[in-house]
């Protein structure tokens, strides 16, 4: 009898960490091609009025109205995965993200329906950053409250990889759409990557829809109906008394979202435009430090179950701190196996340190009742303050600079600091089961567990 309960327990774990994983790859795959295609062709094609200069500005900067969603993506998620449940409120956010996404592809053109083409295609963007708003967490949440003892960390960090899988995924279709349409790319080509989503999809609800509830969610659901307890609106209460919590998501974040879009946003356009090196340079060193970044995510999230959300995080910190200018010097030399090695140790060292234990370490911070608003608000609003204007910030920098990464280097090592200053608040939580985590979060630690 006791084998069959951990049998099923071990499968209803495995589901959730799929679902939770190919839910992030897929929504992050979607992302990405469409940044790719503003870069490349949304400008002639949507934008057609404009010069070609400012059409594709503008194109870019539909590109960047998708983060203004996400916080209010955050909000809703948030609400309806603290009372709702988490399951349900990921397949919302993901048949968002999915329906967005095919009808960006089968979009007609200015030249075909004129100023509602540009409209509808911000719209659509608007609608894939509400669904990513909310799809993190969610996707962290339900890995990490169905995970077995001991191995949060680890199974955490698995929809951690959804990014830079999603970024190698959408460059790879984005290249064999380009390969097959040839001269036709900006007639149909591009909207093989947006179409061929459509596929990853039903894989997705499939997976997503054979994942279980937390059981986290069904206890604290269940003592609350036991108690006849009033369940108050997840996000005043999160406000009201969790700000401590909500404040060290926030801050934990500059370590790495800043400087990832520094490194596969910024990066690749000062390789271009300051550097005139061919695109596929940096395409390439992208791709491989992206794959860097996912063969070591999940080995950092185990050790974080042996050592520690905390120290991991804080030896990640350092590690980012030291190698932050000879990396950028690297890629400043302008030599391909340099660019190559900076990219790789980046992402690959720092960066996966510190983002694979963010999960776990998230979850650990606040109670069931408002941990999904909690950690979905907190990554969210850090997306906002950094991720959506760095590369920009970055690129002044440089022409203030008259050329020289030395500011960007500055600024990377700035919010990496704050980010180790804020985690050094993070309580060790990691032998609590998650039902007895609460208000004791934001209590100093014993100094045994220091």
């Amino acid at each position: 009898m006791d084998n069959e309960v951990t049998t099923t327990r071990r499968k209803s774990a495995v589901r959730s960490l799929q679902a939770g994983t190919i839910g992030a790859i897929v929504e992050w795959y979607e992302y990405t091609i469409y940044g790719l295609a503003s870069a490349l062709v949304f400008g002639s094609i949507f934008f057609t009025e404009l010069e070609p200069a400012v059409a594709q500005i503008v194109a870019l900067a539909s590109f960047g109205v998708g983060f203004l969603a996400r916080p209010l993506g955050a909000f809703v998620a948030g609400h309806l995965g603290d009372r709702i449940g988490r399951k349900s409120t990921l397949i919302l956010t993901f048949s968002v993200m999915t329906v967005s996404t095919a009808a960006i592809g089968l979009l007609p053109t200015y030249a075909q329906i004129g100023a509602a083409a540009p409209i509808l295609l911000c719209v659509l963007r608007l609608a894939q950053g509400f669904a990513v708003g909310g799809e993190w967490g969610g996707a962290a949440i339900i890995a990490v409250e169905n995970a077995p003892k001991g191995r949060r960390g680890f199974f955490g960090s698995w929809p951690q990889i959804g990014v830079s899988a999603g970024l190698l995924l959408g460059t790879a279709a984005l290249s064999f759409s380009v390969a097959i349409s040839g001269d036709q790319f900006a007639e149909w080509g591009w909207r093989v990557p947006f179409l061929l989503s459509i596929i990853l999809a039903a894989v997705g609800f499939y997976i997503r829809l054979r994942a279980t509830e937390s059981p986290a969610f069904l206890e604290e659901k269940a003592r609350m109906e036991a108690e006849a307890e009033e369940q108050k609106a997840p996000l005043k209460v999160l406000f009201a008394e969790h700000r401590k919590p909500l404040l060290i998501a926030i801050f934990a974040r500059f370590a790495e979202a800043g400087n990832y879009y520094l490194f596969t946003t910024f990066v690749l356009s000062y390789l271009a435009t300051t550097l005139g090196l061919p695109t596929e340079v940096g395409l390439t060193a992208s791709m491989i430090g992206a794959a860097a970044n996912i063969a070591m995510i999940p080995v950092y999230g185990a050790l974080s179950d042996r050592i520690g959300r905390k120290r991991l995080f804080l030896l990640g910190g350092a590690i980012m701190i030291v190698t932050t200018v000879p990396v950028l010097l690297l890629v400043e030399s302008g030599q391909t196996w340099g660019i190559i090695v900076g990219f790789v140790v980046f992402l690959g060292l720092g960066h996966a340190m510190v983002y694979a234990p963010q999960p776990a370490m998230y979850c650990e911070l606040f109670p069931t009742r408002v941990r999904y608003s909690g950690i979905s608000v907190g990554y969210q609003m850090a997306s906002i303050l950094l991720a959506s204007f760095t590369p920009a910030l970055a690129g002044a920098m440089v022409l203030w600079s008259g050329g020289s990464l030395w500011p960007v280097m500055v600024y990377a090592i700035v919010c990496t600091v704050i980010a180790m200053v804020a985690v050094r608040f993070v309580p060790d939580n990691r032998h609590l089961e998650l039902r007895e985590i609460g208000e004791t979060t934001t209590a100093p630690e014993p100094a045994a567990a220091r």
